[in-house]
C-alpha cells in the first residue's frame, strides 16, 4: 500500500510540475505583447532562478547540517557544461513563439520523442525497437496535424518552425545530460550549476542582441513568474516525482506539459486551435505512452 501512495504520490508532483511548465510560453508571449524582448524575458528568469535555487541550496545544507555530498570541480564544470543545453533550450523556444503560436511551439518541443529515440541509436550504436519506430511514426504523423500544416489557410513563420526544431534537439541533449551527469550530488545543487551554465548562454546572447536600454521593469512585471514556472518549481517537482513514478509512468505523465501549453494559449491568448489539431496532440501523447509502457507478458 506504501508503494502505491509513493508512485501516486510521484504521479502527483510530476503532473504539478509538467502543467506549470506548461503554462510558461503563454507567460512569455505576454511579456512580448508588452514590449519585452528575448534577452531581457531570458536574464530575468535565469537571474531570478538562479537565486531561487541558491535559497534552496542554502536551505538543505542548514537541513542536513552540511553532511550532503559536495560536488567537485570536476562535477561542477560537467554539470555547467550540460547546463549550456538547458540555457539554448530556453533562448530557442522562446524565439520561435515570438514568430509562431504557442500550441505549435510545444508541439515542435514535443519533436525531442523522436530526436531521444535517434539519439539512442547513436549512442547506442543499435536499432530501436519495434515499439519505438511505431511510437515515432504516430509523433510524426499528429505533428502533421498539431501543426495544421495541411491547412493551407495557416502560413508559418519559417524562423520559428527552425527555432522550434533547434528547441527540440537541445532539449534532448539536456534531458541526456540531466539523467547522466553527476548524479551522486544532490538534484538542488544539479540545478544550480546547470543554470549557471545555462546562464553563460543566456547572458552572451542578451550582450550580443540587446541594442536598446534593458528594461528593467521586467524584474518587476514577469522575472518573478517567468523563474517560478519555469526556472524553479518544473524542475524541483519532477527530480522529486521521477524516482517514485519511474522513467515510464513519470514521462507518460509528463505529457501533461503539451495539453495544458495548448489550452492556456487557447484561453489567454484566443489563439485558434481546430479539431484536427487537437487529434495530433492526442497522437503525440499516445506516442509517449506507447514508448514507455512495457507491452511484453510478465514470464
Amino acid at each position: 500500500m506504501t508503494s502505491q501512495n509513493n508512485v501516486l504520490k510521484g504521479v502527483f508532483l510530476v503532473a504539478l510540475g509538467a502543467t506549470t511548465y506548461g503554462m510558461l510560453a503563454t507567460f512569455v508571449k505576454m511579456a512580448y505583447t508588452e514590449g519585452y524582448t528575448t534577452a531581457e524575458v531570458t536574464t530575468s528568469q535565469f537571474i531570478y532562478g538562479i537565486l531561487g535555487i541558491l535559497l534552496i541550496n542554502l536551505f538543505q545544507r542548514i537541513k542536513n547540517k552540511n553532511t550532503a555530498v559536495k560536488a567537485s570541480p570536476k562535477n561542477i564544470f560537467s554539470l555547467m557544461l550540460a547546463g549550456t543545453s538547458l540555457g539554448m533550450t530556453s533562448l530557442f523556444y522562446y524565439l520561435a513563439v515570438k514568430y509562431i503560436p504557442v500550441s505549435i511551439g510545444i508541439v515542435l518541443l514535443m519533436q525531442t520523442v523522436w530526436m531521444g529515440v535517434l539519439l539512442e541509436m547513436i549512442l547506442e550504436k543499435k536499432l530501436p525497437s519495434k515499439q519505438k519506430v511505431i511510437a515515432v511514426c504516430i509523433v510524426l504523423f499528429g505533428t502533421v496535424l498539431a501543426t495544421n500544416i495541411i491547412n493551407n489557410d495557416i502560413e508559418l513563420d519559417w524562423r520559428g518552425l527552425v527555432w522550434g526544431m533547434l528547441a527540440a534537439a537541445s532539449f534532448t541533449t539536456t534531458m541526456f545530460t540531466a539523467n547522466s551527469v553527476a548524479t551522486e550530488i544532490s538534484s538542488a545543487q544539479r540545478s544550480l550549476y546547470m543554470l549557471l551554465g545555462g546562464a553563460v548562454i543566456v547572458f552572451s546572447f542578451a550582450f550580443a542582441t540587446q541594442v536598446t536600454a534593458f528594461n528593467m521593469e521586467i524584474f518587476l512585471k514577469w522575472g518573478i513568474v517567468l523563474s517560478l514556472f519555469g526556472t524553479i518549481i518544473p524542475p524541483l517537482l519532477m527530480t522529486a516525482g521521477f524516482p517514485l513514478t519511474g522513467i515510464g509512468l513519470g514521462s507518460i505523465v509528463s505529457a501533461l506539459e503539451l495539453p495544458v501549453s495548448v489550452m492556456m494559449a487557447f484561453v489567454l491568448l484566443n489563439e485558434k486551435v481546430i479539431l484536427s489539431q487537437w487529434i495530433g496532440i492526442v497522437l503525440i501523447i499516445l506516442a509517449i505512452i506507447i514508448m514507455n509502457v512495457n507491452f511484453k507478458p510478465k514470464k
